[in-house]
């Protein structure tokens, strides 16, 4: 099942692993810092648009970030 707080927890954890901030995101994604630090605490949701956004950007599964998997297996931006 959907947790918009493990969303959050695995969008920040892939941020720090990546080192960049909540407005560098941002920026990436067309989001404001504060709209960043609401999908990362689990108050706030996003687009379809922009969970594939994060996806690629990581280069993670959208099954991972969206906690139906458990590993962050690199996604195929490519297809």
């Amino acid at each position: 099942m959907f947790s918009r707080e493990k969303f959050g927890r695995r969008l920040r954890r892939a941020r720090k692993a990546a080192g960049e901030t909540q407005a560098q995101l941002g920026a990436a994604l067309g989001l404001k810092k504060s709209q960043i630090s609401e999908l990362e605490a689990g108050t706030a949701s996003t687009t379809l648009e922009k969970t594939v956004l994060i996806c690629v950007h990581y280069r993670i599964s959208a099954d991972y970030l969206l906690g139906l998997g458990e590993e962050p297996e690199e996604c195929d931006a490519g297809e």
